[in-house]
Formats: C-alpha cells, structure tokens, sequence
C-alpha cells in the first residue's frame, strides 16, 4: 500500500477573483460567528496581499498580522479600517428570527 501525503488546505489559495472574495465573506456572514469572520478577513488579507492592504489600512504589516490571527482580539475601528481597505463597508443587516 502507497504513503499517502496530504497537504492543509488553505482558503487563501483558492481566492482567486474579487467574485470568490465576495461570495467566501458573504457565506462567512451567514454564520454570524465573529472568529469564524475574523479568520475570512484573514484567508482574504493573504489572498490579497498583507503588506499592501496593511499599508491602505494604516496598520503595521506585523500589526495586521496580530490583529487577524487566530485568537486576535482586534478593535471594532481595526476591523473597519480592514475592511475599507479591502473595499467593504460594514452593515447591519436583520437576523434570523426564531
């Protein structure tokens, strides 16, 4: 019997268009699960390229990094600043009921 060799899949590989982030953060919002968000606006970042979208955020490369990280704790301004950078705008939108 062969060795079988697996490789950790990482979303950030298969955000390839604007259409794919798009579509992966409105499946993540569905979930209303903020680290589960956090962890998207992560897999996006590095889709999109970090240096350059810590640069549009105001934000440090490192500090972006720390801020998006599993277990980050980041500002409610840090995940606006992040998103505008990204070009998204936060929203309130009615839950489900029930």
């Amino acid at each position: 019997m062969g060795t079988i060799t697996l490789k950790r899949w990482d979303a950030a590989n298969d955000l390839r268009d604007e259409d794919d982030i798009v579509a992966y953060l409105a499946a993540i919002g569905e979930e209303n699960d903020p680290a589960l968000m956090l962890a998207a606006l992560n897999d996006v970042a590095r889709a999109r390229n970090m240096s350059k979208l810590a640069e549009a955020a105001g934000l440090t490369r490192q500090g972006l990094y720390k801020a998006l990280a599993d277990g980050g704790n980041p500002s409610f301004a840090t995940v606006a600043k992040v998103a505008a950078a990204l070009g998204f705008r936060l929203a309130l939108v009615p839950g489900r009921s029930g």
